[in-house]
């Protein structure tokens, strides 16, 4: 896990008692590029290393939190050619997922600080799925989450098994109030409030021994763990490539039928139907 202080391009690094760390993608509604998941790493590692951060708060810049995953900015593509890994377009998307997404979001699940996710508008699949790695969770009363069967995947540790299937089979929006009901967030709060609310919540908890807060962390962690935790986190990832692998296939057949060319799509349907619904002519 890299620690080496220096500049970053897609996330700001805040130091302090109460560390932030701020992605900094807001043109493109802070997409998770690789550079922007490295960075992110990067900055946590910066943060664990430093013993004056007792806490760390992830937060977006911009209209929201996160919209998840990158799936064709002109830097993701740059980089995938210049980094893509794997003897075949299958192997490549499985090691890029894997150290990506299941890698470094149980590093983060694992730090031995406090984290606490700030999120607001939109925290949508990748956005889920990073806010699902840290502690805590305030959301702004204007949050909306999407979730869905994604690379690192607690959501029946998070909600239950029973709330989890049906969040998996009926694919829909999800309001602040009804995440912070199924357990999901911690607190949700005005969001003209969220800034403050969050840092108040985490320097109360920065006042605390140190060393009680990683052992409080690592006790209810280890107990996940013992209960399947990260094993079912390595399994559900193998589950996700596969439902992918299936959905391109039928994708594909599907354009092929129309008489169509299949082109990988820059948004998922479900994102594009919300915000389809969202234009004012609807």
């Amino acid at each position: 896990m890299p620690g080496v202080p220096g500049a970053y391009e897609t996330i700001r690094y805040e130091p302090g008692r109460v560390a932030r760390v701020i992605l900094n993608r807001p043109d493109h509604r802070n997409a998770q590029s690789a550079v922007l998941l490295q960075e992110v790493d990067r900055a946590f590692a910066e943060a664990v290393a430093d013993p004056q951060v007792r806490v760390i708060v992830l937060s977006g810049e911009g209209e929201a939190f996160s919209s998840g995953h990158d799936l064709g900015t002109a830097e993701q593509k740059a980089w995938q050619q210049e980094h893509w890994r794997g003897p075949t377009d299958v192997e490549g998307h499985f090691t890029y997922s894997w150290d990506h997404f299941v890698e470094m979001s149980l590093r983060w699940r694992d730090l031995p600080k406090p984290t606490i996710a700030q999120v607001h508008g939109w925290c949508i699949f990748g956005g889920w799925l990073v806010a699902s790695a840290m502690d805590l969770i305030v959301a702004a009363d204007d949050t909306r989450f999407l979730t869905a069967l994604l690379q690192y995947f607690p959501l029946p540790f998070d909600v239950g098994p029973r709330k989890a299937k049906e969040l998996l089979f009926d694919s829909r929006e999800i309001s602040a109030d009804e995440a912070l009901e199924m357990g999901f967030v911690n607190k949700v709060v005005p969001r003209a409030d969220l800034e403050a609310e969050t840092m108040a919540l985490a320097t109360r908890i920065a006042r605390n021994n140190p060393f009680f807060l990683r052992m409080a962390k690592l006790s209810v962690n280890q107990s996940q763990d013992a209960a399947g935790f990260r094993t079912a986190i390595q399994g559900a990832h193998s589950h996700y490539m596969l439902s992918q692998l299936a959905n391109t296939e039928f994708a594909v057949k599907l354009a092929k039928e129309r008489g169509e060319k299949y082109e990988r799509p820059t948004r998922m349907p479900l994102v594009q139907r919300i915000f389809d619904d969202d234009k004012p002519d609807k």
